[in-house]
């Protein structure tokens, strides 16, 4: 009976709270907020694109200088306090912080994830305004790329590929600024609702598009130049993992030069493959080498075969 094993089973698992990776029992180790940091991406975008995501109405009458300064100061205060959580859970010295109490500006448990924490958010704010120049191309490639775009509105407010480009596009940042965890649950969040997965140390140029999307991998070493194509079910991803952490800082995924385009479920992994400028990926692929600019993949064995009705092979 349930009743008679549990409190074995109770003593087992308090047990495995012993782990460092159950932190639980452990006071003062807190993740950050996948909430809060899914409350910062949609205040953002409503900041990059405003009137599509929130209920703000910006006329010739109102300035939006207020909207957009308010906006940002809310963010930052959010960002701050999520930042200080996840530099706090991952420094070096972070026992030694949280035994010994001290709590200065914000919340900070140290001068040093105070310095860092500020830096990271200045750094981050002035590059906003390049992350928008950037959406607005990936807007127009994806408008310009798909007949059934009815406008460029309407992509910004329906497409999912540009919702998990956007998610990218601010995790990118966030993770060249050496920030931990938080850009893996942003994407991580923009995965779970398009089912497209884009590492968020992936490098991306401008004009970028997806269409339909759902089952993109876009590995977290992986260099994409710009005016780049991608259909449903692209990988590019790495030859094997199997060397585990051993690969962490490695260069394992792809290389994908300008004027790209790879049609679905094609898949092109490795780290020294380089799909050169202006080449053309077939469906259903699988590429594991580098192939020069102006290329054309395609595979040659597979044959369609129709037989009617009361047709014999």
């Amino acid at each position: 009976m349930f009743g008679d094993n549990l409190e074995r089973i109770v003593a087992a698992i308090e047990k495995n709270y012993e782990a460092d990776e159950i932190f639980f029992t452990k006071p003062g180790r807190r993740f950050p907020s996948r909430t809060a940091i899914k409350g910062l991406i949609t205040e953002l975008r409503r900041v990059l694109f405003p009137g599509y995501f929130g209920p703000e109405m910006l006329t010739p009458s109102t300035s939006p200088s207020y909207f957009i300064g308010q906006t940002l100061i809310d963010i930052e205060s959010v960002l701050r306090q999520q930042l200080i959580l996840a530099l706090t859970y991952t420094s070096d010295e972070r026992d030694d912080l949280i035994g010994s109490g001290n709590h200065l500006c914000g919340g900070c448990t140290s001068d040093t994830i105070c310095q860092q924490t500020a830096d990271i958010c200045t750094k981050f704010f002035d590059a906003l305004p390049e992350i928008q120049r950037t959406l607005l191309t990936d807007v127009q490639a994806l408008y310009d790329g798909d007949p059934a775009a009815g406008s460029k509105e309407e992509v910004i407010f329906t497409y999912p590929g540009l919702y998990a480009i956007y998610v990218y596009r601010i995790a990118h940042v966030l993770y060249e600024l050496g920030v931990p965890i938080i850009p893996r649950v942003m994407t991580e969040i923009a995965h779970s609702s398009t089912g497209i997965d884009i590492g968020a140390g992936a490098t991306i140029g401008d004009y970028f598009f997806i269409d339909h999307g759902t089952g993109v991998v876009i590995g977290e070493t992986t260099v994409i130049g710009e005016h780049v194509k991608l259909y449903q079910g692209v990988t590019l991803g790495a030859l094997s993992t199997r060397g585990g952490q051993r690969l962490a800082g490695v260069k394992r995924h792809p290389t994908i030069e300008d004027d790209v385009t790879i049609y679905s479920n094609a898949s092109v992994l490795g780290g020294e493959t380089v799909i050169g400028k202006g080449s053309v990926i077939a469906g259903s692929t699988f590429v594991t080498f580098s192939v020069p600019p102006n290329s054309r993949v395609s595979v040659k064995s597979q044959e369609i075969s129709v037989r009617q009705p009361g047709e014999r092979d």
